[in-house]
């Protein structure tokens, strides 16, 4: 039962499970692999796919908890900020986001931040150096009084959404994937979904996780946030980290070329800083001979454009 005066999210009408759609594709089929789509964008149209499975446990806790604010970080263009804004708005709840990149206060608003300002959230505009340390204590209460919250009020979310609240949410996205596919693919940022979704596989399924930026800390993330959410390490998944495309926010004439394509084969239209990549890295696999003859394997469509 929802407690008195908190946010209903049965209210928002979450399309759970989401749809799982088979496609025909010549690329896939022709090495025997049988490609489906597991359209997480389609669970909500302002909340949609792993932002609504990361967001809604941190939206409960919160509730629970009394506190009628929310506060997270991210970057100018940050898919998470405008769902957390978005979330804030449908619930009723105070939000603010802390924006990496203090020269950014002095422009005009992207796209990105202005639908964020639009949706109610304050903006925090803060330096790199500063935006490295926001875990720490004595800075994340600096911002908090910067925004003029008192930590009581706060609930707070990390970069991305990704915490072991956001982990054990997306093990829903491996349960209803159990039976359904051999192999699951999935888009990673920070690392919340792949998590979740490898510990909610079933026995003899796996999880493959496509970075979208550089570095190896990623599969560490991943392992930290299975410990946090699980006890330890959760289900058999692996990271492909050779499709990054240069890193966060960016694409190459190649991934472009690719996402309009696979967008015209199927009618979809395909995001390109996170959907685009984990496509052309399962595409490339499946080329590459990854799977054998009868594999069935599903992409986790996570947004849209």
């Amino acid at each position: 039962m929802t407690p008195p005066g908190a946010p209903d999210l049965a209210a928002l009408r979450p399309r759970l499970p989401s749809p799982l759609t088979p496609v025909e594709d010549e690329r896939f089929a022709r090495h025997g692999v049988r490609l489906l789509l597991k359209r997480d964008d389609l669970i909500h149209p302002e909340l949609p796919g792993n932002k609504w499975r990361k967001l809604a446990p941190n939206l409960r806790a919160a509730a629970d908890a009394g506190r009628p604010a929310l506060l997270t970080f991210g970057g100018a263009y940050s898919n998470h900020l405008r769902a957390t804004a978005a979330a804030g708005r449908l619930l009723g709840l105070a939000t603010v986001g802390v924006v990496r990149g203090h020269e950014l206060a002095d422009r005009p608003l992207n796209p990105s931040l202005t639908r964020c300002a639009a949706d109610g959230m304050r903006l925090v505009f803060t330096d790199r150096a500063t935006y490295r340390r926001k875990t720490d204590p004595a800075v994340l209460g600096a911002l908090l009084a910067e925004a003029g919250l008192r930590p009581e009020d706060v609930h707070v979310v990390p970069e991305g959404g990704s915490n072991a609240l956001a982990a054990r949410g997306c093990a829903a996205l491996g349960e209803e994937l159990r039976g359904a596919a051999d192999v699951v693919a999935v888009a990673c940022g920070t690392g919340g979904t792949l998590a979740g979704l490898a510990a909610g596989l079933a026995p003899g399924q796996r999880a493959i996780g496509f970075p979208v930026v550089g570095g190896d800390f990623l599969e560490a993330a991943v392992r930290e946030l299975q410990r946090a959410a699980f006890g330890g390490p959760a289900g058999d998944w692996r990271l492909d980290g050779r499709f990054t495309s240069g890193g966060y926010a960016r694409t190459t004439p190649a991934l472009d070329a690719f996402a309009g394509d696979f967008g015209e084969r199927h009618g979809l239209p395909v995001e390109r800083l996170y959907v685009a990549k984990m496509l052309y890295g399962l595409t490339a696999l499946t080329g590459e001979g990854a799977f054998p003859e009868g594999t069935t394997v599903a992409a986790v469509i996570t947004g849209g454009p």
